[in-house]
C-alpha cells in the first residue's frame, strides 16, 4: 500500500466512524497523544509498539488530508531533500549539516 491510499482509508475510516474531521487543533492534540502511547510501548517494550506507531501515521495521514495535503508527494520531496544534504561532526559528534548541495 502506498501513503495515498493509506491517507484515504484513515481518512474514509474516520468519515464513517463520525470522528472529527474539521478542526485542526484537535486533530494535533489527538496525534500528540498517539506519539504519547507510541513511546510508552516502546519504554515499556510492550507488544504493540508497531501498533502505536500505526496509530501515529493514520493520525498524521488524516491530519494531511483534513489540510489539503498530498502526504505521499511531501514525503517524497523532504526525503530527495534530504538525500542531498550534507553533514560533517562537529568536534562533539554531532552532526552539522553544512550543504543542502
Amino acid at each position: 500500500m502506498d501513503i495515498r491510499s493509506a491517507q484515504k482509508l484513515a481518512w474514509d475510516n474516520k468519515l464513517d466512524k463520525g470522528f472529527n474531521t474539521t478542526d485542526t487543533p484537535l486533530e494535533f492534540g489527538l496525534l500528540n497523544a498517539e506519539v504519547g502511547e507510541a513511546f510508552t510501548a516502546w519504554r515499556k517494550r510492550l507488544p504493540d509498539f508497531g501498533e502505536e506507531l500505526a496509530d501515529v501515521f493514520l493520525y498524521l495521514a488524516a491530519l494531511a488530508e483534513m489540510n489539503g495535503i498530498d502526504l505521499q508527494g511531501e514525503v517524497q520531496r523532504k526525503l530527495d531533500k534530504n538525500i542531498k544534504r550534507v553533514y560533517e561532526r562537529d568536534a562533539h559528534g554531532v552532526p552539522i549539516r553544512v550543504s543542502d548541495a
